[in-house]
């Protein structure tokens, strides 16, 4: 369900006739006039709504797991999480997506508010690619079908495919790059091919916001770079959802992440622009040891001095 703003009538001239000239001497209404305006101005409305808003969240089970975590993304943005292991990204997923509710605190997620909306509903409308979904795929499920499941929100799609749905995972297939794979079973796919067809599968469900959680796990470096190089244009085309990465390796954060969320301990460390918040002196705290970050052709990598005494 999306958010319908309030409508913004257009204003009738004051003192002026109830039409306009328009071209080569047609007149349109001002009824006309308003519905078109209305229509430009809920568009705007809609795209300022942000596509997520925490604040003051605090999720607390036998342990306080997250604490004070205030975010905001809006559209245009591209987003990446970042964090030593135990510092709360996954957490943070769970609560994004409903499973694992809050404490304490508000989230809002493409303008709906947990607890007055159904999350189950609002879970169709974000795309999340990551190992639970990927262990779960049936073996000899094609590619062409698990882009397909997408729409359906399920895991193994059983029946005939429809025509309408054969043709939006055929167009789907060719976005992500991959329309050769469209009759592959999933057995001997690639694990960067699996990455990009969950992608299509996500994708498959028009979502405004594409959770990718640590997709380059267990790709080899070339494989990874191939995948971000792709993930990269992906961002690129026209109407692309909103991207967050979750992920522990700023190699990873490529440019069209335009900014980073650094946790640490369950809290947010530092947040905002990415020439910001990727500092040397942030990451050393966000991993609790002395590192440097350089950066190259607008990518990063990172190098741990030597500390005498460091266990890990």
């Amino acid at each position: 369900m999306s958010v319908t703003p309030n409508i913004i009538p257009f204003p009738e001239r004051e003192g002026g006739p109830d039409w306009r000239g328009v071209g080569s001497g047609r007149q349109e209404s001002v009824a006309r006039i308003r519905s078109r305006e209305a229509v430009r101005d809920s568009r705007t409305m809609k795209s300022t709504v942000p596509v997520i808003e925490v604040a003051a969240l605090r999720v607390e089970r036998e342990d306080v797991i997250l604490e004070s975590i205030d975010w905001r993304v809006v559209r245009g943005e591209h987003w990446a999480i970042l964090g030593a292991n135990g510092s709360g990204k996954t957490s943070l997923l769970r609560a994004l997506t409903g499973y694992l509710p809050p404490t304490a605190g508000e989230i809002r997620v493409l303008g709906e508010t947990y607890g007055r909306f159904d999350w189950r509903d609002l879970r169709t409308r974000i795309g999340l690619v990551s190992s639970s979904v990927h262990q779960m795929m049936d073996d000899n499920e094609t590619a062409l079908k698990a882009v397909v499941s997408g729409r359906y929100a399920q895991i193994g799609y059983w029946g005939e495919l429809r025509d309408e749905d054969r043709r939006a995972a055929d167009a789907i297939l060719r976005r992500i790059e991959a329309p050769e794979l469209r009759q592959r079973p999933w057995r001997f796919l690639s694990q960067g091919e699996r990455q990009r067809v969950l992608i299509g599968r996500a994708l498959m469900a028009s979502p405004r916001l594409l959770i990718l959680d640590e997709p380059c796990a267990g790709l080899d470096p070339v494989a990874r770079e191939h995948f971000l190089q792709f993930i990269g244009r992906l961002a690129r085309v026209r109407g692309a959802p909103t991207m967050v990465l979750v992920t522990h390796h700023v190699e990873e954060i490529v440019p069209i992440f335009s900014h980073v969320l650094m946790l640490k301990s369950g809290r947010v460390l530092a947040a905002g622009p990415r020439a910001r918040v990727l500092t040397s002196a942030t990451l050393s705290s966000a991993f609790a040891a002395p590192v440097r970050l350089t950066r190259a052709r607008g990518r990063y990598s990172l190098a741990v001095r030597a500390h005498r005494g460091l266990v890990i």
